[in-house]
């Protein structure tokens, strides 16, 4: 049974006081594109007024960990580039720190924004494709002859990573599925298939990968963004605490809750200004994924 937090102070008091950290998503939490949720601010300083440690962790990978603190700190919230965890930071530090790769093959095709090229580049791996206007065209005839020949590709890419591109076209595609086909292992920042924005819902990260899985004959990426474990020990690993003592606040059963549930954290809390809208989407006999408390919105906390 999920308990249900807005209008409860004396709930809301015992439920924060439970926990030393606090782990928040931010597209459907904090905001939803440049719209700030009313009290998110003060909701914030308000937890760390009684010594909570915050983290922003973020499955967009479009925007760097320096980019998000430039639009937490734009929205009106201190933040610190420590502070935040991203997915594609954490591809970028699985790959470059635990992932084995022949030394020719070390560079990375990227399907993505400049977020995921920033952080590649701030673990010193090679990589190709991403914002290069070079692939930003249409398919030509010659292209198909000189991809298949491997003549156009590039025999150091050893990882297609994929998360959200707001520039997909069909000569992207064309060229990491080649990659994959020859043995280039199979990544993607997130498995989000929806992004909240402007109060509605757009393509998500997932919806990036998901064109290579069909192609793959199914096969799906390894995926670092949450609900990822890998994300989870990463995120551990970084600040040291105890997962009993720390509750992550998000709008997605899937990701956020489903994140904090199989990473054995102490709380996980659902908040409605995303793509959960509803507490009956997670009521009724056989739901896996039910957060332990939730609020209509963040600022509700606030009491």
């Amino acid at each position: 049974m999920s308990k249900p937090l807005t209008d409860d102070k004396d709930g809301i008091a015992d439920f924060i006081g439970r926990f030393d950290v606090f782990l928040f998503d931010c597209d459907g939490v904090l905001w939803s594109g440049d719209h700030l949720f009313e009290g998110t601010v003060e909701t914030l300083e308000m937890l760390r007024s009684k010594g909570k440690q915050v983290v922003f962790v973020t499955n967009n990978s479009t925007k760097s960990r320096a980019d998000y603190k430039k639009k937490l700190e734009s929205m009106g919230i201190p933040a610190t580039v420590d502070e935040v965890f991203g997915s594609s930071y954490s591809a970028a530090i699985y790959i470059s720190r635990i992932l084995s790769l022949p030394p020719t093959q070390k560079t990375v095709f990227v399907l993505g924004e400049s977020g995921i090229e920033t952080e590649l580049d701030s673990e010193s791996i090679p990589h190709i494709g991403g914002t290069d206007p070079a692939y930003n065209r249409i398919i030509e005839p010659n292209d198909y002859t000189s991809i298949a020949s491997g003549q156009a590709l590039d025999p150091s890419v050893g990882v297609v990573l994929a998360g959200l591109d707001f520039h997909l076209n069909y000569l992207k595609l064309a060229y990491a599925f080649a990659y994959l086909q020859r043995g280039a292992k199979f990544f993607a920042t997130n498995m989000d298939t929806t992004l909240p924005s402007a109060g509605s819902l757009f393509p998500g990260g997932g919806a990036i990968s998901a064109p290579l899985t069909a192609m793959m004959g199914g096969e799906k990426p390894m995926a670092f963004g949450k609900p990822s474990q890998a994300m989870m020990d990463a995120i551990e690993g970084k600040f040291k605490f105890d997962r009993k003592k720390a509750c992550i606040v998000g709008d997605r059963l899937d990701t956020d809750i489903r994140f904090g549930i199989e990473g054995g954290l102490g709380g996980t809390l659902c908040v409605l200004t995303g793509v959960t809208k509803s507490e009956k989407e997670w009521e009724g006999e056989g739901k896996e994924v039910v957060p332990t408390a939730w609020v209509k919105q963040l600022g509700d906390l606030r009491g």
